[in-house]
């Protein structure tokens, strides 16, 4: 039955897996261990706790966190009492996660403590006293940041909080006034045509925007998504894939509340961390790019470690090489390797191989078009063009931005993905190239426009461009080609050392190099072709 039918909404499927799945393991987490009704219940309160703090249906609440229990149960929460999640990148510096607070309007945020070191915390206030600087005059608003007036509350993750924001303990208390009958009747006031979450992303204008998507858009196509992969009940499957993205909510998240899987959350990728878990817990699903799984073959003490229980991987978002598929199969002996295809307007899931399909076509193609969906390349079969999307997950639009949602879609309602692939007579698809100059660093989309605003804040830099260049480790790292300003001394070292103070780690290039004038054509745009041509 199709998932937007049998449940209605996100709300919906997590009652529905509470009572179905009761007794079950729900997610693990250290020595904490949460059954399905366990976690029903802490959603529950979540839930309670928004609607006693004025979360209305549609209302916007953002997380700032790594994949962590507290990450499933706010999450959940903030959805079951009607908002619209929106997800930041936890490799956001204060001043990305500031701007997507700020575009989105945000009304509730959710934030981890300190994380690898860095306090989220100190950074968004550093970042949100900058942004009141730039808003001098628009007013200050109630709010815990002055420089985002529509930010009414942070919440924070953790045991302890400034004395302005709040910890999850005491916003879970917050919320004990309002009954389990009150909640309900929020839940059912969410239908599938309602958003469930924005999912922003960048663009060629160098801005995050924030991909629009439904409760039934997200149902449908990740009860599909587990059908093809054959996720089942009693799966244990292991999400290295961050929450903010939606290959860890969705595809992990979701699709285990639908099948009553486990969820083992892992909150940074180490590739010993992954051996560990894979065999403590007897893990059987490991989604994630293929530098998760090389990483994992590769290892001088895999033998050590007992991953027996493995027996299905999904992999994409760079090019999987032929040989790493047949190593999983031969060496880990996993019995289902898929490849897919998705992209954030698209509710992630746009193609996907089928169980059953040859090693060569999982290596060398995203698979075909899921059920419901149209794809098309504007070229000839076999040549090479730009990839064309229509069905029910494509989103509903970029959040209050009709000017770049237009520059998407034509007339006849084909989303225009920016991406340049190769259709084969069996409907397989291979993507080529992106038309947008996206390249992937160890699975994080990394966008050229985005990083050269960044660079350009540099004060000497005067003119910068940037492009994927092959990593042994990571697939792809940027390199970037820098002007300086007339008179600067400033060396490679000492961009990448303040690219690294200004930007999340995937975006900072790994390589500078300093020419007196970038290649444009005629109407004045940088000519990627012939730098790469380098």
């Amino acid at each position: 039955m199709r998932g937007d039918l049998e449940w209605g909404s996100i709300p919906g499927l997590v009652r529905s897996a509470a009572t179905r799945f009761a007794e079950r393991e729900a997610v693990v987490e250290g020595r904490t261990r949460v059954s399905y009704a366990e976690l029903g219940a802490r959603v529950e309160r979540a839930a309670a706790a928004c609607v006693a703090n004025g979360v209305r249906l549609g209302d916007r609440v953002a997380i700032w966190a790594p994949n962590t229990l507290d990450w499933i149960v706010s999450a959940l929460g903030a959805v079951s009492a009607g908002a619209v999640l929106v997800p930041l990148n936890t490799r956001f510096k204060g001043a990305e996660a500031a701007y997507v607070l700020s575009r989105s309007r945000a009304k509730l945020l959710f934030v981890t403590g300190t994380f690898l070191g860095t306090s989220y915390v100190a950074s968004l206030r550093r970042a949100a006293g900058e942004e009141q600087g730039e808003r001098e005059g628009e007013g200050n608003g109630a709010g815990p940041l002055p420089g985002l007036p529509h930010l009414e509350q942070v919440v924070v993750l953790a045991d302890d909080a400034p004395a302005d924001f709040r910890t999850w303990k005491d916003f879970l208390a917050s919320g004990e006034g309002v009954g389990a009958e009150e909640i309900r009747q929020r839940g059912d006031t969410v239908s599938g045509s309602c958003a469930s979450d924005i999912i922003f992303t960048s663009g060629t204008t160098g801005r995050p925007k924030g991909a629009l998507i439904t409760h039934a858009q997200t149902l449908r196509g990740y009860e599909i998504w587990s059908d093809l992969a054959g996720l089942r009940e009693g799966d244990r499957y292991l999400i290295v894939n961050p929450f903010f993205h939606t290959f860890g909510y969705k595809a992990g998240i979701v699709a285990c509340l639908m099948r009553g899987a486990t969820m083992i959350p892992q909150p940074v990728f180490n590739v010993d961390t992954v051996l560990a878990n894979v065999a403590s817990e007897r893990i059987s699903v490991l989604p994630g790019p293929p530098t998760l799984h090389q990483s994992l073959l590769d290892h001088p003490s895999r033998d050590a470690y007992d991953l027996s229980a493995l027996r299905l991987v999904v992999t994409g978002a760079a090019v999987v090489p032929l040989r790493l598929v047949e190593r999983l199969k031969s060496e880990l002996k996993i019995d289902t390797v898929l490849t897919a295809y998705g992209l954030s307007e698209a509710s992630g899931i746009v193609t996907m191989c089928r169980r059953g399909d040859a090693a060569q076509v999982i290596a060398s193609t995203s698979g075909r078009a899921i059920p419901d969906t149209e794809i098309r390349v504007e070229a000839a079969l076999g040549s090479p063009g730009e990839v064309l999307v229509r069905g029910f997950n494509v989103m509903q639009g970029y959040f209050e931005d009709p000017d770049a949602t237009a520059t998407v879609f034509d007339a006849d309602g084909w989303l225009h993905t920016g991406n340049v692939g190769v259709l084969d007579d069996a409907g397989n698809l291979r993507i080529t190239d992106r038309i947008k100059d996206m390249f992937i660093v160890g699975g994080f989309n990394a966008y050229p426009a985005e990083i050269e605003q960044l660079l350009g804040l540099h004060p000497d830099v005067s003119d910068v461009a940037v492009i994927g260049v092959p990593d042994g480790r990571l697939g792809e790292v940027g390199k970037a080609y820098v002007v300086r300003r007339a008179g600067a001394v400033l060396t490679a070292d000492d961009l990448i050392a303040w690219s690294r103070r200004e930007m999340a780690n995937y975006k900072v290039p790994r390589a500078v190099e300093f020419v007196g004038e970038l290649p444009r054509n005629a109407s004045g745009k940088v000519v990627k072709g012939e730098l790469r041509g380098r």
